[in-house]
């Protein structure tokens, strides 16, 4: 028998499951809220702590700290030495979720979630597939290479991707910082003036395309892509089951094709896939387990 929180989970529709789940992660990852009204930043010791999705440092509410800042951090220090705790803390989420962080668990994901929601045409993405390599691009040059090549006359390297590109840190940190503490809205000039163009039009982008950010730009999904594949969990497709209704294709955001793909890099796991399809041939899972009717390597079954 069934417990009445367990009723109450299983018939809320798939797309009110993701809002809360990704509500409640941007909560936690933002918990110290007085801190906005303040203008301080929380500074206790689980600052030190990485979240897995993209949420910035600079943040006042921010709980943990943001992986690809951590990381810029690291390479461009003087005292450069691999950080095997943020890129090990990385690899686990990667292991563990892969892009599922950034189908439920992403703050930015779903300030671009909402945004898309927003009545106004709505243009594909699939005649722009090209522009998903850009983001590899963030995530080997703008954040590996160029803080550890470019540096000031005592050894120290830029967080270049934090400082000149990414929308999320003026968004949480820069205009919260600058409503709420007079020091520093005097001193804002050309980056903020910079950020800020870079965030209107990531804004006004995500209104008419799904997920522009996550699929050309940010070097974190980047990052997780790498994990789809192997990722505790995942998707599986029977292909016994499917009747090429081709659903599934055309509901899909990102652009794939789960029929051809299950661990596609591009693949969110969001879930849409599995809500239209009429047979129910497409599965979340969680495990490596075989089992013959699969395409690939699964575990225990357990739809979202």
């Amino acid at each position: 028998m069934q417990k009445p929180l367990d009723c109450v989970w299983s018939v809320l529709e798939l797309d009110r499951k993701r809002n809360i789940i990704q509500a409640f992660s941007t909560f936690i990852t933002n918990i110290h809220f007085p801190n906005v009204l303040k203008g301080v930043l929380y500074n206790g010791q689980i600052k030190r702590v990485c979240v897995p999705g993209l949420n910035c440092y600079s943040c006042p509410a921010a709980t943990g700290a943001c992986p690809i800042g951590s990381f810029q951090a690291v390479v461009g220090s003087s005292k450069f030495s691999f950080s095997y705790y943020i890129t090990g803390i990385l690899i686990l989420f990667g292991v563990l979720l892969g892009r599922f962080i950034c189908g439920f668990l992403c703050p930015f994901g779903w300030f671009q979630d909402l945004l898309y929601k927003i009545p106004f045409k709505k243009f594909s993405t699939k005649k722009l597939k090209l522009l998903i390599y850009l983001k590899y691009l963030m995530l080997f040059v703008v954040v590996g290479l160029l803080p550890i090549l470019i540096t000031n006359n005592v050894g120290m390297g830029s967080p270049f991707f934090c400082k000149y590109v990414c929308p999320q840190g003026i968004l949480e940190g820069g205009i919260p910082l600058s409503i709420a503490n007079k020091g520093i809205r005097s001193s804002l000039g050309a980056l903020f003036a910079l950020k800020s163009v870079i965030l209107v039009m990531v804004i006004l982008l995500s209104i008419m395309f799904y997920r522009p950010f996550c699929k050309w730009i940010c070097p974190l999904g980047a990052f997780y892509s790498f994990f789809n594949k192997i990722s505790l969990y995942s998707y599986d497709f029977n292909k016994d089951k499917c009747v090429n209704c081709g659903k599934c294709r055309r509901v899909c955001k990102m652009d794939v094709d789960i029929t051809k793909s299950t661990t596609h890099n591009e693949c969110i796991r969001c879930g849409e896939c599995i809500k239209v399809c009429p047979t129910k041939a497409i599965s979340t899972f969680w495990g490596y387990e075989k089992r013959n009717s699969s395409t690939r390597i699964i575990g225990k079954y357990k739809n979202i």
